[in-house]
């Protein structure tokens, strides 16, 4: 058997389907909270020339794959939203991920953009043609040509998989947590979580209540603190809904006080000692075992992996019928997990919670660019850089969103995608304005950005922090995180530095590039807004 995991583009598939490409102006990839915003930001500009293309069957990204028992956000929210679309219906302060697919499905409507939208459309792959200065993007819904392209693939879509032996063979339900398996009923299962990261530690606590038997594989402990998490009362929504500014000042106080936590992750790990002893604290009141509470106790300062919030992990691994095995995997069988220890453990089903691939994303391999090579043989030479988390030498024309060091530890990645729209938007006026067939960044301007990116991320709690990460590529860069304060970024990408990039006139192309006409659906296409 198989694990269900269907990558953005899809490795070997060469021929899109037969037909007659389309001509655009802007072609978006994904419609997450960052594609569709950057739908939403083309709209109302009055550009209009643009599809969305997205694998799915609905907006959503992240939040429509991710249905597992116990979904939810981490962040609070207020803040977890598009400044310009406020959502008073949050019936908690941090919302589950029905309430937050169900938002963005509202937003997607209120704006008006579905029809720009092309679902179950695959993208096989992207390449930059150097005669007509267009991208050529096939998919399986036929073949596009763009001046622009934007990739809003999401750093969380691409399921990571464990290496281990075995593992093909199990004869029981087995899959990955961003491919739940609804039709599998867990109860009075044996079943084995494998990983103890952020969807894990909802997931075990979700199951735990039903399953016969449940083994928690454990690689790294994980720092975890309280979430402080409650339904808001009757009170508070009308206050949401009719009360002028009450909940924008809500959302400003959260961003604030969120904002303060970046001294301790970026500027001076001594600050996360208060969070640290916050942390110890929740760990010896839920977890009395000594024995137990030694193994899950983190061996690296908080902040240098992802901190998670629960409350009811920790006295999920304290009940009776579960077991944190923490020696290895050695080997998966037919039936059973054996440990590293020698020790056999039968198990009727597998949750795989072991994460996503974000340094080193199967889509990279997807993009080529001017000079033939991908995306992903360009960050195996130099690593996954970046400008401004916007651009990348060598991919003229193309913008990135939630690209290289746009990640965070402590806030709301709304914000930031609302930041690099805005950079987007500035991109293609002035793209416009001085009639520019491409522009590229310059590699010696990405090269000097990048040199001070790790500079500043070198005092970091992810840097120094004592653990390996996600957030650290192969050549040890931290090429996920942003390393200051959010209204930084805000700042640095509110206009597009021309000078940071090598442009031609659009007079100056070759004349064998076509040019773009308005874009429009065939009647299957077309997605029903209602």
């Amino acid at each position: 058997m198989s694990l269900p995991v269907t990558d953005t583009f899809a490795s070997g598939q060469t021929g899109a389907a037969k037909g007659e490409a389309r001509h655009i102006d802007t072609l978006i990839i994904g419609s997450g909270f960052a594609g569709l915003g950057a739908a939403i930001r083309l709209s109302q500009k009055g550009r209009n020339d643009f599809l969305v293309v997205e694998r799915g069957n609905d907006v959503g990204g992240t939040w429509r794959d991710n249905t597992y028992p116990g979904a939810a956000c981490d962040v609070p929210s207020h803040l977890y939203s598009y400044s310009y679309a406020l959502n008073p219906e949050w019936t908690r302060s941090f919302s589950t991920q029905p309430e937050i697919q169900k938002y963005i499905q509202s937003v997607s409507k209120k704006y008006n953009v579905l029809d720009k939208h092309i679902f179950g459309c695959e993208v096989e792959s992207v390449r930059w043609d150097n005669a007509g200065s267009r991208w050529h993007v096939n998919t399986s819904k036929g073949e596009f040509v763009a001046r622009i392209v934007v990739s809003a693939v999401g750093a969380l879509c691409e399921p990571s998989l464990p290496d281990i032996k075995g593992i093909e063979g199990f004869q029981g339900e087995i899959f990955h947590s961003a491919r739940w398996n609804h039709d599998a009923d867990l109860t009075g299962k044996r079943v084995a979580v494998i990983g103890t990261g952020a969807s894990a530690i909802q997931i075990i606590p979700a199951i735990g209540k039903k399953v016969d038997h449940l083994d928690v594989y454990q690689r790294t402990a994980p720092w975890v603190l309280p979430r402080a998490d409650r339904e808001y009362t009757k009170a508070e929504g009308l206050a949401f809904k009719y009360l002028p500014g009450f909940q924008r000042l809500c959302r400003a106080g959260i961003y604030w006080m969120r904002e303060t936590q970046v001294v301790g992750l970026a500027k001076a790990p001594i600050f996360m000692k208060p969070l640290q002893f916050a942390a110890e604290r929740h760990l010896r009141r839920q977890i009395k075992d000594k024995d137990l509470r030694k193994k899950v106790h983190p061996n690296f300062q908080i902040g240098c992996k992802r901190m998670l919030i629960s409350n009811n992990y920790y006295p999920t691994l304290a009940k009776d019928h579960v077991d944190l095995v923490t020696d290895g995997i050695a080997e998966v069988t037919a039936d059973s997990v054996i440990s590293k220890d020698g020790t056999e453990r039968k198990v009727d089903a597998i949750v795989v919670a072991t994460g996503f691939h974000v340094t080193d994303s199967p889509t990279y391999e997807g993009i080529f660019g001017k000079d033939g090579r991908s995306l992903a043989e360009v960050f195996e030479d130099g690593g996954q850089q970046g400008y401004k988390g916007a651009t990348i030498a060598n991919f003229p024309n193309m913008f990135f969103l939630v690209g290289p060091n746009t990640g965070l530890g402590h806030s709301s990645m709304v914000f930031m995608i609302e930041s690099q729209i805005n950079y987007l938007a500035s991109a293609l006026d002035t793209i416009d304005k001085h009639d520019l067939g491409t522009v590229e960044v310059r590699e010696d301007t990405q090269k000097a950005y990048n040199a001070d990116l790790q500079a500043k991320l070198s005092n970091s709690v992810w840097n120094n922090g004592g653990c390996a990460s996600w957030y650290l590529d192969k050549h040890g860069n931290n090429t996920t995180l942003w390393p200051g304060f959010t209204f930084d970024f805000r700042r640095q990408t509110k206009k597009f530095d021309l000078e940071a990039y090598d442009s031609v006139p659009a007079k100056d192309l070759s004349t064998s590039a076509p040019a773009p006409t308005a874009s429009t659906l065939d009647d299957n296409d077309k997605v029903s807004a209602q």
